[in-house]
């Protein structure tokens, strides 16, 4: 069955342009806003113009994001229409940063990389270490089978307790306190809503031993940056390293980048580069499904709000 599909806005002519072959390729008749049945989202920075853009599709059925995160889009999901997004696409990607930032902080390559002579041993291994990360969905599941052979002891933390091969065990948010003292390795791993939202805050570093490390390439809004960065003067946690900041990007001068204990990226966990060569595969696949009124890839929970 052919069915309309619109890619807008044009604001990032990369991505639009990977993003109307891909739904071409899957045979799908690339239309207007005005015609379309389907809508591929292309610039995720854009969602203010999503009310005037949908209010000129008056056929449209299903809404494609482009990225996992949809905190943008929050205040404009709607049941009236189906929604998908970039769940899993990344996660391979961002699943290696994930292990090369706690590989990095653990082995104090940032120290290391600061000096300007040689210096004294400082460290911890990962292997064998115990590991809680937050979050349960692609990246973790990534992750895991990379965290494999260093033996770490590791527990999932998510808002159901259903277990997760490769982890030895999984505990629904409420016992996270239980866990957090006997955590040498926090890596934060989850979707940003309103109940994840500062969830790593100073109640959770003063849980932690005083040695832990916490890596996020989740979302910055999940860590109350001023504790964080009071943890860090004061020596309360190891050190941190972030792939995602609050504020974002992080303004020159920001505390964090003169504390020696934190590595920062500039949110590279995905680069656009690696992005579009499994966003394209991933969104003709879904646009085929659409056509033949197969099960969509990445359905977003409208209530849940990822």
């Amino acid at each position: 069955m052919t069915r309309f599909v619109a890619v807008a806005p044009s604001t990032r002519p990369e991505m639009f342009d990977v993003l109307c072959k891909s739904v071409q390729d899957a045979g799908a008749t690339l239309t207007s806003i005005e015609e379309a049945e389907g809508l591929i989202w292309a610039d995720p920075s854009k969602a203010d113009l999503f009310p005037e853009i949908s209010a000129n599709a008056p056929n449209l059925k299903w809404i494609q994001l482009p990225y996992a995160g949809i905190e943008s889009f929050a205040l404009h999901l709607d049941k009236q229409w189906i929604w998908t997004c970039g769940k899993g696409i990344y996660a391979r990607e961002v699943a290696e940063t994930a292990l090369s930032l706690s590989l990095s902080g653990l082995k104090n390559i940032h120290g290391y990389a600061r000096e300007t002579s040689w210096s004294e041993p400082v460290g911890r291994v990962l292997g064998d270490s115990r590991v809680c990360i937050l979050g349960a969905g692609g990246i973790t599941q990534c992750l895991l089978p990379l965290l494999t052979p260093f033996g770490c002891d590791i527990t999932i933390v998510r808002r159901h307790a259903e277990s997760l091969d490769g982890a030895n065990r999984t505990v629904p948010t409420s016992r996270l306190f239980e866990i957090l003292p006997r955590t040498d390795l926090l890596i934060l791993a989850l979707s940003l809503t309103n109940e994840t939202l500062g969830i790593v805050n100073k109640k959770v570093f003063s849980a932690l031993p005083e040695h832990a490390w916490i890596v996020n390439v989740a979302r910055g809004s999940h860590v109350v940056t001023d504790d964080l960065v009071d943890a860090l003067r004061l020596g309360t946690i190891g050190g941190a390293a972030l792939d995602v900041t609050d504020p974002e990007p992080l303004p020159d001068g920001h505390p964090l980048w003169k504390e020696p204990n934190c590595l920062i990226t500039p949110h590279i966990g995905n680069t656009p580069e690696m992005g579009l060569k499994v966003l394209g595969p991933f969104i003709s696949e879904n646009v085929k499904r659409f056509c033949n009124n197969d099960d969509l890839l990445g359905l977003v929970d409208v209530d849940l709000g990822y």
